[in-house]
């Protein structure tokens, strides 16, 4: 019986961004909103499970309570550079602070919520 362990990757990130760089990244959302955006490489099978896997955690845990923006890095390069992405996909969560990351296919529902500092360990 073989094991398939998914690795997730979740990080904090420090917020040294300037007011008007933030800004930029912070699309509205309701005041207890999270803004979140999943950085995806086309539709390739891991991030058509990251996609799946993800918006399926936030309609169970924060139904209405969340911006999802999805960014094609093939169609947008310039962006993982820009982010200081290392892998993809990757989730990053710019509100409410801390800036968090989550790295994998979202498939690991504790390590998300855990990332989305929505449970504690």
């Amino acid at each position: 019986m073989s094991t398939d362990k998914k690795e997730i990757i979740i990080e904090s990130i420090p917020t040294s961004q300037s007011e008007d760089e933030s800004n930029l990244m912070k699309p509205e959302v309701p005041l207890e909103g999270h803004v979140l955006r999943l950085f995806v490489t086309g539709t390739t099978p891991r991030s058509v499970r990251a996609i799946t896997n993800l918006r399926s955690i936030l309609e169970e845990h924060l139904p209405g309570r969340y911006s999802l923006e999805i960014v094609d890095l093939y169609q947008q390069p310039e962006l993982a550079k820009q982010n200081n992405l290392i892998a993809a996909p990757t989730l990053i969560k710019s509100l409410p602070d801390p800036v968090r990351r989550v790295i994998g296919d979202m498939s690991d529902e504790v390590q998300v919520l855990l990332g989305l500092e929505l449970i504690v360990e």
